[in-house]
């Protein structure tokens, strides 16, 4: 339930970058007013899992995964009447981040009901839910063609329908450890763990990047390759199909080796597949090759660093620490939509965006070599006593 429901809530907030070309001559928008539009859902649904990450520690997911989606549903709605202004787009997008907060929600949820040793695949099936990103690539513009505001009311009875089955079917460990602090001492004791940033620098690199090209990748793709909408969402959708996929492998691999060794390799595959897309190589076979190769590296690592988080996190602080480091992870990927389309608009040329993810992916390689190895060494503690019910 908790991967259906990331799912549909992901598509949701990925509803407006498979339409942004149309956005863009609707609206008659440059290059970066699109990437904007597109990066706002992404910036608020990022910053927001942080206090929904605390208020899942305290209510649970069971309450919090039903309400989050139906609430979800009103800003889906809202794109209706708001595809004829800029400023109301972007209001609605703001809106839409809510979207993008439910991760926060279904980590605790799933992190709680395995044991240590199951949690890095069994958090990485649930990553599986980004697989929304895909879905909204390939099926909104295809159901935008029977009807321009159809998308809109598909996701949103699908989002109704799953809260009132998240509502009856989404349930809590009984056991689970509940803290008794307020949000702000929570959310302050979670950032004074060292490994909370160490972990948000690191997702912001490999979750960033696959939010970015999800975001992005089609207006990429139309721009620079000459691709149709529909023909640069479906491509689009394989890429984020592949970090799907890769996801849960990168947490089954953590299970069994460390997880720092899993996140170090594929972020190297990644800095070295954007060398070779800066080269701008033809689109068959040169960069589908390098971008789905990219596409793996990116779930992987993703993966795997929410094995770490597993590891090193107190149970009762994974809900506040999740809501971090998945805000890191998102805010990674609101940055460098504006930057593509800022440097292609002032360069004409993707070229210095995919070397600045190329030097981002070698840091994170060799920090998480260097450095993330030791973590897990011992029992993670808490820096000081934790207010907590029994």
């Amino acid at each position: 339930m908790a991967t259906v429901g990331f799912t549909l809530t992901f598509w949701a907030w990925n509803l407006v970058s498979p339409l942004g070309g149309y956005y863009k001559d609707h609206l008659h928008l440059s290059s970066f007013e699109q990437s904007l539009l597109v990066a706002v859902p992404v910036l608020v649904g990022s910053l927001g899992r942080v206090p929904v990450g605390a208020l899942t520690d305290r209510y649970g997911a069971r309450r919090m995964f039903p309400l989050v989606s139906a609430a979800t549903i009103v800003p889906v709605l809202l794109l209706i009447p708001a595809k004829d202004s800029y400023g109301a787009m972007l209001a609605t997008g703001f809106l839409l981040g809510l979207g993008g907060t439910t991760f926060a929600i279904g980590v605790p949820l799933v992190n709680s009901w395995f044991p240590p040793a199951r949690r890095g695949l069994a958090i990485g099936i649930f990553g599986m839910g980004m697989g929304g990103v895909a879905l909204s690539g390939y099926f909104t513009p295809r159901i935008a063609k029977h009807g321009e505001d159809l998308p809109f009311y598909v996701v949103a009875a699908a989002l109704a329908v799953f809260a009132a089955l998240a509502a009856v079917l989404i349930t809590d460990r009984p056991d689970r450890p509940v803290p008794t602090d307020p949000l702000g001492v929570r959310l302050a004791r979670a950032g004074r763990l060292r490994v909370t940033w160490e972990l948000s620098a690191l997702y912001a690199i490999g979750f960033g990047g696959i939010v970015a090209f999800g975001v992005y990748l089609p207006t990429y793709l139309r721009t620079w390759y000459g691709l149709d909408p529909t023909e640069a969402g479906t491509k689009a959708a394989g890429f984020a199909l592949v970090t799907v996929v890769f996801r849960p492998l990168g947490g089954w691999l953590s299970d069994r080796i460390h997880p720092a060794y899993v996140t170090s390799a594929a972020l190297g595959l990644v800095a070295v597949m954007a060398i070779v897309q800066a080269f701008d190589p033809a689109l068959m076979p040169g960069a589908t090759i390098a971008l789905l190769l990219m596409a793996a590296g990116l779930g992987a690592a993703s993966g795997s660093v929410f094995a770490l988080v597993a590891r090193v996190t107190p149970q009762p602080q994974v809900g506040s620490v999740t809501g971090i480091v998945g805000a890191m992870g998102g805010l990674g990927g609101f940055v460098p939509p504006l930057v593509m389309g800022a440097i292609y608009s002032a360069k004409g040329s993707y070229s210095i965006g995919f070397m600045l993810l190329s030097d981002l992916a070698l840091a994170g390689c060799v920090y998480a070599y260097g450095r993330m190895r030791t973590a897990g060494t011992a029992p993670a503690k808490s820096t000081e006593k934790a207010g907590i019910r029994d």
